[in-house]
């Protein structure tokens, strides 16, 4: 669903480079970049950051922990064709974005043209040796957004790259890990993987903008 709602947690610190700017008359997230999915641009060049297409940006409305200050590294896995890492370029240092389907990664390669921080990789993150050679190790921030079974397998796998204070900000997509299941119990079942390689600072369910899936900030153990 498309987020055009006011936020409710305004008072969070926000990362420099993102800010609460006014689309359509209400308070919504952007960041300053050239525009990627049709989102509003204001006339300085800020772009509305839709939370109902993006988890990351979801996470930043409901006021999560996500120790996120400007700046940083960033290894982004599950990128498709762009819209949330492309926002995650404008405030950030060097993002790799990993995606392995190559239909969406061609998009994903227009929207690097005009981010020279932005690096498009035809890669599966669910064999991180693939890309070893080329993502720098100590990354400030592990973005996971990958829609498949196994996603805290990937999470554990990917922790390679992280820095010791560095901090992971996943979406759990429920149905992907099985469609019968209960959410909450699929949520149990991830969080209790992710606790051989990542201390949980912070989980919030995301249905406002997303229907099950689980927000989840963690650090490296």
């Amino acid at each position: 669903m498309s987020d055009d709602s006011s936020a409710a947690d305004a008072d969070v610190d926000l990362p420099e480079g993102v800010e609460r700017r006014p689309f359509g008359g209400r308070q919504r997230l952007s960041t300053r970049g050239a525009q990627v999915y049709g989102e509003p641009v204001d006339s300085d060049g800020w772009r509305a950051w839709d939370a109902g297409r993006s988890k990351l940006g979801a996470m930043l409305e409901l006021g999560m922990d996500t120790g996120l200050v400007g700046g940083e590294s960033v290894l982004y896995l599950g990128a498709a064709s762009g819209t949330t890492v492309s926002h995650v370029a404008d405030f950030a240092g060097p993002t790799y974005a990993v995606e392995f389907a190559p239909r969406p990664v061609r998009d994903l390669v227009g929207v690097a043209e005009d981010r020279d921080n932005l690096f498009p990789l035809l890669k599966d993150a669910r064999d991180p040796e693939s890309y070893a050679h080329v993502v720098e190790s100590g990354i400030d921030c592990l973005v996971m957004d990958v829609a498949t079974r196994g996603q805290a397998t990937v999470a554990v796998r990917n922790r390679q790259f992280l820095a010791d204070d560095g901090r992971l900000l996943m979406a759990v997509k429920a149905r992907s890990e099985d469609v019968t299941a209960e959410p909450d119990d699929v949520f149990d079942d991830v969080v209790a993987e992710l606790d051989s390689a990542y201390e949980i600072i912070d989980t919030a369910r995301l249905d406002r903008f997303h229907a099950d899936h689980l927000g989840i900030v963690a650090r490296p153990k």
